[in-house]
């Protein structure tokens, strides 16, 4: 079976040989910890980190639905404690050298009306642009010929942005807030206009080739809930996300359409699934969003990708075992593709997550990756172990 059709039928709740072996990664601030515990100094990203462990690949195509083009990113002041500089999101925002936060203290955020919606914005989310595809048409050729061939072994998917979490990235928090309340009719307007052009983008790439998923990305909650009421949610966001699932499914009927958030996202499934988004994604156990209690209550209706608490992780290796019990019966339902519920933080030893992941694939059935097994550092951790696996 391959990675392609072992990941559809997972989320088709259909019998597979394993589940897919994926994960999400970690923190930056993990691989030189990590480094100091084990792990090769070549390892300094997520891609090194995904290549290391071995994990399942996963194809996109490239239409862009975002920016056409971000704002001058600058430096503003430079000192031995801090940074001010400009992103390219527009964001004015400070960042501590040291390593005390690894979120920005945001200072200024570009969205605060209509004015700047018009003068900044629209013009970045022109819809008719042929830089939203690859520039050569023979490069389209490829791409397409590629993910149609019947031997493409790899899922693919394409991207569908976002609806509400740029409008919050590009106004702050405090700042969407208020423009609910004081100008409602813009945020739907923005919204809308966001929907228009994912719709517009992605029509032609889902037509012209067979994708497996759409992956968006709506971090709108905190561990107590999301920054929209469910009512309001359904009012700003869900039609227009349904104008997104219909054009992909016109074409791709069995698409997987999931979206990342953060958070506890309990009060958000419900509009979700009624806006065409049938995928929950990183189901952060440890914030409140209990992927058990979500499988009781929706069945096959919602497939995750995601669930594992990280704090189990960090408690040790008890913890995490108890925790693969917990989720297995539920995984084995299918519909559930299971990694740490969020990126994995430093707190968490190089030890406990070779542990983890070596676990994992001895209780789903995942064959353990030769070149990782045979690496010296992996040998030397698990000569730890006996007696405790």
């Amino acid at each position: 079976m391959t990675h392609r059709e072992r990941w559809v039928r997972v989320m088709h709740f259909q019998p597979v040989d394993h589940i897919p072996d994926e994960e999400f990664g970690a923190w930056n601030e993990n691989f030189p910890v990590w480094q100091e515990q084990g792990l090769p100094k070549d390892v300094n990203n997520n891609s090194d980190f995904d290549r290391y462990f071995q994990f399942a690949p996963r194809s996109g195509i490239p239409a862009n639905v975002g920016l056409s083009h971000g704002f001058k990113s600058e430096v503003l002041e430079d000192t031995d404690q801090y940074r001010i500089y400009i992103d390219g999101n527009g964001v004015k925002q400070q960042v501590f050298k040291d390593g005390s936060s690894s979120i920005p203290h945001y200072l200024e955020f570009p969205l605060k009306d209509r004015k700047s919606w018009e003068e900044l914005f629209l013009p970045r989310l022109e819809i008719e642009l042929e830089s939203r595809y690859p520039e050569n048409r023979s490069d389209w050729e490829q791409i397409k010929a590629r993910y149609s061939d019947p031997g493409w072994s790899i899922p693919v998917g394409i991207t569908i942005g976002s609806l509400f979490g740029w409008i919050r990235n590009w106004a702050g928090f405090e700042g969407v807030s208020m423009l609910c309340y004081d100008d409602p009719d813009l945020v739907k307007e923005m919204v809308s206009h966001l929907a228009a052009l994912i719709s517009k983008v992605i029509h032609r790439a889902v037509h012209e080739i067979k994708i497996d998923y759409a992956a968006g990305w709506e971090d709108i909650a905190f561990n107590h809930g999301p920054i929209l009421s469910p009512k309001m949610f359904r009012e700003f966001v869900t039609p227009n996300y349904r104008r997104i699932a219909d054009t992909i499914r016109e074409a791709n009927p069995d698409a997987v359409i999931y979206t990342d958030c953060d958070g506890n996202i309990n009060d958000l499934i419900e509009p979700w699934l009624e806006g065409g988004i049938n995928g929950l994604f990183p189901v952060e156990s440890a914030a409140g969003s209990d992927p058990i209690a979500i499988r009781k209550k929706y069945g096959d209706r919602v497939v995750m990708l995601g669930g594992v608490n990280k704090r189990a992780l960090i408690a040790g290796k008890e913890a995490i075992k108890e925790e693969l019990e917990r989720i297995k019966p539920y995984v084995d339902e299918g519909g559930w593709i299971p990694h740490v519920d969020h990126r994995v933080p430093p707190d968490v030893t190089f030890e406990n997550y070779v542990y983890y992941l070596h676990l994992k694939r001895e209780m789903f059935g995942i064959p353990h990756p030769e070149e990782f097994e045979s690496r010296p550092e992996i040998k030397a951790i698990k000569a730890k172990w006996k007696g405790v696996l």
